[in-house]
């Protein structure tokens, strides 16, 4: 389990999310679903890990689904947040709150007993998440382990990383016993282009193998200011490929976010600059995260 801190330590701070959403400019679908999320606790109630690589203000449920009720989106799932480790206590107090509207992936270790998977099941957990990029999570050294513990329960595994490590990664993914899901279409900079390895890498592996992506985080590798449009042939290639394979998420309330805090609606708006195609989007929007996490 990741060392506890009640609060301070030397991690720098982050902003908040922006507190006034604006409404999408395109017809959002009954039923769709935010995939990626997190809800941060205040310290001393949920105790910050001491190796965290930043330091966020709290996030509330009430807060997120006040920002849902103004995008027009009616469900989401929330990603343990790595400030708070391996304690996935707020995550399944949360879910347990609205288990219609909620869906959970946590953050444990490859010790984690059967009782507690058994546990985070029954709140609405569908998946795990290994962490490369954030100080907190839990690393690739424990992926096959806890691939091998899921595999009967129809979950999967969330891989936070930089695309740019694929290549040498792949065929691990390749041979997992449960589908993966990438992280905010790899978080590579735009920068290197459409054939740059790590992205060539991720396209190949949603055509070929058992593989999600979530199309979310456009600031985390756009080179641009807001609102991105330097990440559209990107998420327009992934599109392409595999639609039935894509989901999307806000990344609420968009910790450690460097420059300007994106607003809500715009990211959402982008996602009709990804997706023009209404039928194709909804399918992203609604049917896609129906399947992947069980609502």
């Amino acid at each position: 389990m990741s060392e506890p801190s009640s609060a301070g330590g030397e991690a720098p701070p982050c902003q908040g999310p922006d507190p006034n959403p604006r409404p999408p400019h395109f017809r959002v679908p009954p039923g769709a679903c935010d995939t990626h999320a997190h809800v941060i606790g205040t310290p001393d109630r949920y105790p910050f890990v001491a190796n965290r690589s930043y330091t966020p203000p709290p996030a509330t449920v009430e807060s997120y689904l006040a920002m849902h009720r103004v995008l027009g989106i009616e469900r989401g799932v929330l990603v343990q947040v790595s400030v708070h480790g391996t304690d996935n206590r707020l995550l399944v107090e949360t879910l347990q709150r609205y288990p219609d509207r909620l869906r959970g992936v946590a953050v444990v270790g490859p010790e984690i007993s059967e009782e507690e998977l058994d546990r985070l099941d029954e709140a609405g957990v569908r998946g795990l998440r290994c962490n490369e990029l954030f100080g907190g999570g839990t690393g690739l050294e424990a992926l096959e382990p806890l691939a091998k513990r899921i595999a009967r329960r129809n979950w999967h595994i969330q891989l936070l990383i930089d695309a740019r490590r694929l290549p040498a990664l792949s065929t691990r993914l390749m041979q997992l016993p449960v589908p993966f899901v990438i992280d905010h279409m790899g978080s590579n900079p735009t920068s290197g282009g459409l054939k740059e390895p790590g992205f060539l890498e991720m396209c190949r592996l949603l055509k070929d193998a058992n593989c999600w992506i979530k199309i979310s985080g456009a600031n985390r590798s756009s080179c641009a200011p807001i609102p991105y449009r330097d990440t559209i042939p990107f998420a327009q290639a992934l599109v392409a490929i595999r639609p039935e394979r894509l989901v999307w998420g806000s990344d609420w309330p968009h910790v450690a976010v460097n420059g300007p805090m994106p607003n809500d609606g715009t990211l959402l708006d982008l996602l009709a600059e990804w997706v023009p195609d209404e039928t194709i989007r909804n399918r992203i929007l609604v049917d896609n995260p129906t399947t992947l996490y069980r609502f």
